[in-house]
């Protein structure tokens, strides 16, 4: 018998699901109120300088804008791979995306101080700046996962849907292509400009984009009491045990290359050993929280099958990712360029001397109001589009279930 999935709206009329507005509310105005403190006062209220440009708001919008086409993955293995299992997780796949990244720039644009001079870089256009092709591919981005999105919940265009999710595939590829050429093309400082950064930040992408896929799946089944399976959870954490061990490989391969290169020692030995909080960051957060710690709890035969330990397991994996984040702008931006090869240099413009960061409230806030924002986009469409599958249990999306029983 031909199993038959049923999307269904939530029926959230309860307090629960008002108070988790409410609160997400709270952050949202939260943000756009330091937001406005900021571009008010100016950035000297926060804690970037000339030095470091780029803050704790840009460490979200980073992580978003990367996890967004990670969120696009399960729709991608279901429409492009053709694995049928996938396939009730394609929409929600595909709203997460759009509400991930919509997080991410809403951060990027208000932590620009002058958000109005968006429209400079909208008109007048630079096609030898990575930053101006990111305008193309995060603009894109909306368009052709909202079509994919039609494609998948109208059935008169089903036929179109693998067409559709195949050039989603390749354009979220692009797009994470194009956010870590950000750090791949930069020469002015000593810790970017290597080539491996856009594969790294695709691989990235994939392990932080399913585990908040995988936390959005577990936190709305449970409030909802609908039925999920452990056959799809445990193919999804096995899933992101690989891709968390792809992640330590190329943190692995970055740092031997970059010790290879004389010049890059100084800036090396700064994140691996005397960085201080960059240090603490990289070994604790990047490589034991992000990486080691998931990938023990996910394939220990005791925890790899306890819904507890899994859940852990997504949140070393998103905090990790922060941290890894966190040291590749701000670290990145602290450690001095080293301007004269050989020479000793320093300037009243700080030349030469690791920069001093540290996060100013309002910088948090207005990050933490870019996820707030990314949940409560989800929570709308989840309530008024029926993109959740009434079911998950293994009898649902496992057709050869209960013949193997």
């Amino acid at each position: 018998m031909k199993n038959m999935i049923v999307f269904k709206e939530l029926d959230a009329n309860g307090l629960d699901y008002l108070a988790l507005l409410g609160w997400l509310l709270v952050f949202i105005v939260a943000g756009l109120g330091s937001s406005w403190y900021m571009e008010h006062n100016g950035h000297i209220v926060t804690g970037m300088t000339n030095q470091i440009v780029w803050g704790m708001p840009h460490v979200f919008a980073v992580f978003m804008i990367i996890a967004a086409s990670g969120a696009l993955n399960i729709a991608s293995i279901s429409s492009v791979f053709q694995r049928k299992m996938y396939k009730p997780l394609a929409r929600i796949s595909a709203i997460l995306a759009i509400a991930l990244l919509a997080g991410g720039l809403m951060v990027l644009v208000l932590d620009l101080g002058r958000p109005d001079r968006l429209i400079v870089a909208m008109t007048k256009y630079n096609f030898k700046s990575i930053f101006a092709w990111n305008i193309y591919l995060y603009s894109g981005f909306f368009v052709v996962v909202l079509v994919y999105l039609w494609m998948m919940m109208e059935r008169r265009m089903n036929r179109y849907a693998r067409a559709a999710g195949i050039f989603a595939f390749v354009w979220r590829l692009a797009l994470t292509t194009g956010t870590g050429s950000i750090f791949g093309f930069l020469v002015a400082r000593q810790a970017y400009d290597p080539a491996i950064m856009a594969p790294m930040f695709i691989t990235m992408s994939f392990s932080f984009g399913l585990a908040i896929f995988i936390l959005l799946l577990l936190f709305t089944y449970k409030a909802t009491n609908r039925p999920l399976g452990d056959r799809i959870l445990f193919m999804l954490k096995n899933l992101l045990g690989v891709f968390a061990a792809a992640v330590l490989y190329f943190i692995v391969v970055r740092h031997l290359s970059n010790l290879y290169a004389t010049h890059r020692h100084g800036v090396e030995a700064f994140i691996l050993l005397n960085g201080g909080v960059y240090t603490a960051l990289f070994w604790i957060g990047a490589v034991l929280m992000g990486c080691v710690l998931p990938i023990a709890l996910l394939f220990h035969p005791a925890t790899g099958k306890s819904c507890s330990a899994i859940m852990l397991s997504c949140w070393l994996v998103i905090l990790g990712g922060l941290a890894q984040i966190y040291v590749i702008i701000i670290g990145g931006q602290a450690y001095p360029l080293d301007i004269f090869p050989g020479y000793q240099v320093s300037s009243s413009f700080f030349d030469g001397v690791v920069h001093p960061y540290a996060p100013s409230l309002p910088e948090i806030l207005l990050g933490l109001s870019g996820m707030a924002t990314a949940v409560f986009i989800v929570a709308i469409a989840m309530r008024y589009l029926p993109i959740l599958p009434m079911s998950l249990s293994d009898a649902a999306v496992d057709p050869s279930h209960d013949k193997s029983k």
